[in-house]
């Protein structure tokens, strides 16, 4: 019998499962602390429940966290986990540890359908959204979630798209029984999607990154087939209805493609489509990929576009890039290969 996992359900949810069973309302409140505090694997763990509640609970339910199944170590640190989903398939993940800072890029969905040019997990396609169990496994299986001090969900796939796990997720994160994290902990980028980008701002206070790469439209769609459903000028028009003036933090993310985006037409196309907007710019350098005309543009093309966005009233940094010797750099993810050879294996 396949039993129905614990991790990714709310405490109210847990209060009620615990009711459904027979057992007091507050047992869901000691659940919900041995599964998001204590970080348990078995239910057998959860020893202040009676031996019989835990039997009751045992029967048909289980903890619901999945170890990963590889892991790859780059040389400056950073570490690409491969986890299994719900579904059977997989999905990347990366430890990002910095000085005091550890960060986890977490995925949504495996492969995205967004497509955009540049990045390969948009090449491998659309194979399906993550359940919130899944994208909390990411966080509860992890080897060094205690040293964790910020997640982004900027790995596999298009958070608005998947956008009810993403915002339970968020929920879990910040919730007292749970992390207990500030939403200045946690980002969401997102491409722009209609409807969805709004009600996200609407129902979280997480920081917000949105996926720029050109200000010119005609280019950008060429760049993100996303631009067609939801523009940058629609994307910037909506964001001005929100404060980002003091703790929740609005950034542009821009990967920097040599004489393509890096121009001096793009940077007063930049400053004049962000005028007026408490913003950051995050500049990203380019990994190539298979099969697409990009390049990376030059150190000193990213250091005067920096350098003119900043002059301009726009504070603009390099990203530094992480992980790229094991494929774990902005744009790389993608689990296609490692699905094609589970699928070999299995016949």
């Amino acid at each position: 019998m396949t039993k129905t996992p614990l991790l990714g359900m709310t405490l109210a949810e847990l209060k009620a499962l615990a009711k459904s069973l027979g057992m007091p309302a507050f047992t869901g409140g000691q659940i919900a602390q041995w599964i998001y505090q204590k970080h348990v694997q078995s239910i057998d763990e959860m020893t202040n429940l009676s031996k019989k509640n835990r039997e009751l609970l045992s029967a048909e339910h289980c903890v619901g966290t999945m170890p990963h199944c590889d892991a790859q170590y780059s040389k400056d640190g950073t570490i690409k986990y491969l986890f299994p989903t719900e579904s059977g398939k997989q999905v990347e993940t990366v430890f990002i540890p910095d000085q005091d800072r550890a960060t986890l890029c977490v995925s949504c969905q495996v492969g995205c359908k967004m497509n955009c040019l540049f990045c390969q997990t948009g090449k491998q396609g659309f194979e399906g959204s993550l359940t919130v169990r899944d994208i909390m496994n990411q966080v509860y299986a992890l080897p060094e979630i205690e040293r964790l001090t910020n997640i982004v969900f900027m790995g596999q796939g298009e958070p608005m798209d998947n956008l009810d796990n993403v915002l339970k997720a968020t929920e879990l994160l910040q919730a007292e029984y749970g992390l207990a994290w500030s939403p200045k902990r946690i980002t969401v980028s997102s491409v722009g999607i209609k409807n969805k980008l709004k009600r996200f701002l609407g129902e979280s206070d997480c920081h917000m990154a949105i996926s720029l790469h050109s200000p010119i439209p005609e280019q950008r769609a060429e760049l993100m087939p996303a631009e067609r459903g939801m523009s940058i000028k629609e994307v910037v028009e909506l964001m001005k209805e929100y404060d980002f003036s003091h703790q929740r933090r609005l950034t542009f993310e821009y990967i920097v493609f040599g004489g393509t985006n890096d121009t001096p037409t793009h940077a007063r196309e930049l400053v004049k489509l962000l005028k007026g907007l408490d913003c950051r710019i995050n500049l990203i350098r380019f990994h190539q990929i298979p099969d697409v005309n990009l390049h990376g543009a030059d150190e000193k093309k990213m250091e005067s576009l920096r350098d003119y966005l900043n002059n301009h009233g726009i504070t603009t940094t390099i990203r530094a890039s992480r992980g790229q010797d094991i494929y774990a750099a902005c744009g790389l993810l993608t689990t296609a290969a490692k699905e094609k050879l589970q699928f070999r294996n299995s016949k």
